[in-house]
């Protein structure tokens, strides 16, 4: 659960590894790094979010590399954001004294977070200050593969052995002898060390403390426009710091997550590398920052979808963040992976998938586009109202589906009901704009498959729509999003009570839910996995479409309760523990708390008016 003000406590390890409840991120819309509880910084990927790691000990503790900043015989610890921002402060105890140390990637002074510019400074701020006592403080730099440093300027130039393609730089305000060093502090004293990258800033005035505070009054002026006031606020504006700490600012695309191979469960295979981005990740990205006021945001991941969309040959599910084809998926043994659990990949086998809900996801972002008062070109109509032509047939086609089976195709309900949306959507745009298209024959094509989704996909012994087309019973929890995008209403009564039947059937209990049953529905992967948070906020949504405003309520407040102590969701909880499971912080489970805060906001209002 948040809190902003938390408790220290000890310091928890398992396997040698911390709990991913006990990481804090920190970014500056270019990467990111995951700070622990301990003072380390056990993954840094430089210079982009999708670039090999410089540290990534999250993967292998003892071989991965790490950048640490900590306390000799730590006994307890706490960290917290500052308010409205993302600067992280850690506060360590040992046996004779207190540290405070504050994190944060620096941006550049009066940047405007809303611009579809660079902010980052290319520079790592950490800043230590004994608050009371003496301690002993540890700081070390060591890049995966090793390092070697020599002294330069007013710090070190630091070669990272794998990444010879980097210049780094190491500055201090006391003497660094090398990447390892130790530093008696008293009362009052500072360390404050800056790593940078990419320019060289050697010769630039050295000042944590200004760039921390500029980076700080960054982050607040983006903040005073977040316009939500509802349940849970403090956690849904966390939720919208951590979306934007997801997102490309350059490029205006969003990560699925700034992290790879976190496995779910621990000591599976499901293992997969997410820091790139996918379309319908940037389409309920869009949804969910545009009823909080983030309008600039939603209008930057809008246009990176149809720039990529239109750069491409066919459509594609997922695209680096400029927009290029995802790399090839393979693994690398010389990592041992999270507590144990590998493979750990680079780059994502699912891109070339067949997975017919992109139809419906580029249209629904076209739609979003231009009822924003944006531009439509005649080209990209051409190209869109082809992808519409597609769908009039594609649904028919056995997919990999939203969750990216890694078995045989099957004609997904929920693809087929993207493929309605991508005909409604073309029939709206072409309606609304008086453009030339098929906008008749969409118009009825959409209405022929939202019927036969309601027809085909029912089974009447089960009492619900299914997974697939074929009224097999079997249930998946992505059914949950038909109402979401509007192809059937949330309360006819098989979408209920399709919805009655997930929240039993599909329950891991406590209000969490499983995507799908493996032994019903095999994904050609062995073992099982965690409950998969978006999916209960889905729940959640769909109650209130239903009018069931307390149970929405009451399975919302749970469902945040579920949060990190700094906010921070995954993709999965364990159900038999509550631990985090998957890649982390998962942009989908942030993307369902504001949404779902949003819808029950606005509910809670139209009942008392």
């Amino acid at each position: 659960m948040l809190d902003t003000d938390p408790p220290s406590r000890p310091v928890r390890r398992q396997e040698g590894y911390l709990p991913l409840e006990d990481l804090g991120l920190i970014g500056d819309g270019e990467t990111a790094a995951l700070v622990g509880l301990d003072g380390s910084i056990p993954w840094l990927c430089l210079p982009r979010f999708d670039s090999e790691p410089l540290v990534c000990g999250l993967l292998d503790h003892e071989r991965g590399g790490h950048f640490t900043l900590t306390v000799e015989d730590l006994q307890e610890a706490r960290h917290f954001y500052e308010p409205d921002t993302a600067v992280l402060v850690t506060e360590l105890r040992g046996p004779t004294g207190l540290v405070r140390i504050t994190d944060a990637l620096a941006l550049r002074a009066g940047a405007d977070l809303s611009d579809d510019a660079g902010a980052g400074r290319s520079e790592l701020v950490r800043s230590a200050v004994v608050l009371h006592g003496t301690v002993r403080l540890r700081a070390e730099l060591e890049p995966r593969g090793g390092g070697q440093a020599r002294a330069l300027g007013s710090g070190l130039e630091v070669r990272a052995l794998r990444r010879p393609d980097l210049r780094l730089h190491l500055r201090s305000n006391r003497v660094l002898t090398g990447l390892r060093t130790v530093h008696d502090l008293e009362q009052g004293d500072r360390l404050d060390l800056v790593l940078s990258w990419g320019r060289i800033h050697r010769h630039h005035r050295f000042a944590p403390e200004a760039m921390l505070e500029e980076t700080a009054d960054a982050w607040r002026r983006w903040m005073t426009k977040c316009g939500y006031d509802g349940p849970e606020a403090a956690l849904v504006r966390r939720a919208v710091i951590t979306l934007k700490l997801c997102d490309d600012w350059v490029n205006g695309s969003l990560v699925a997550a700034p992290t790879s191979s976190l496995p779910a469960p621990i000591g599976g295979v499901r293992n997969w590398d997410y820091r790139y981005t996918w379309i319908r990740d940037a389409a309920y990205a869009v949804f969910a920052l545009r009823r909080v006021g983030f309008g600039e945001e939603a209008d930057a991941f809008l246009g990176w979808v149809l720039d990529a969309f239109e750069q491409s040959r066919s459509p594609c599910i997922m695209y680096t963040l400029g927009g290029d084809p995802v790399p090839e998926e393979i693994q690398d043994s010389g990592l041992e992976g999270y507590r144990g659990s590998a493979p750990v990949r680079w780059g994502n086998g699912a891109a070339d998938q067949r997975q017919h809900d992109v139809y419906g996801e580029v249209l629904d972002c076209a739609d979003q586009w231009l009822r924003a008062g944006r531009d439509l070109q005649p080209a990209l109509w051409s190209r869109l109202a082809e992808l519409a032509d597609t769908a009039v047939s594609a649904w028919r086609q056995p997919d990999q589906g939203i969750w990216e089976v890694r078995s045989e195709g099957r004609v997904f309900t929920y693809s087929a009901g993207m493929c309605q949306v991508a005909l409604d959507r073309a029939a709206a745009i072409s309606e609304r704009l008086g453009i030339p298209g098929q906008t008749a024959r969409w118009r009825e094509e959409a209405e022929k498959l939202r019927r036969m989704i309601l027809d085909r996909s029912w089974n009447e012994k089960a009492r619900c729509l299914s997974e697939d087309l074929d009224g097999g019973g079997s249930l998946d929890a992505s059914l949950l999003a038909l109402p979401l995008r509007k192809v059937i209403p949330a309360d006819h009564p098989r979408m209920a009570a399709t919805t009655a039947a997930i929240s039993e059937r599909l329950s891991a209990g406590d209000g969490l839910l499983y995507r799908y049953l493996h032994d019903r529905s095999p994904d050609g992967l062995p073992g099982d996995e965690g409950a998969f948070l978006l999916c209960s906020f889905w729940l959640v949504d769909n109650l209130v479409l239903q009018g069931e405003i307390g149970r929405a309520e009451d399975l919302y407040t749970s469902l945040c309760a579920r949060a990190s102590p700094l906010g921070l969701l995954p993709e999965q909880i364990d159900p038999s523990t509550g631990a985090f499971m998957g890649n982390f912080p998962q942009a989908f489970s942030h993307i369902g708390i504001i949404v779902s805060g949003v819808n029950l906001a606005r509910a809670k209002a139209d009942t008392r008016t």
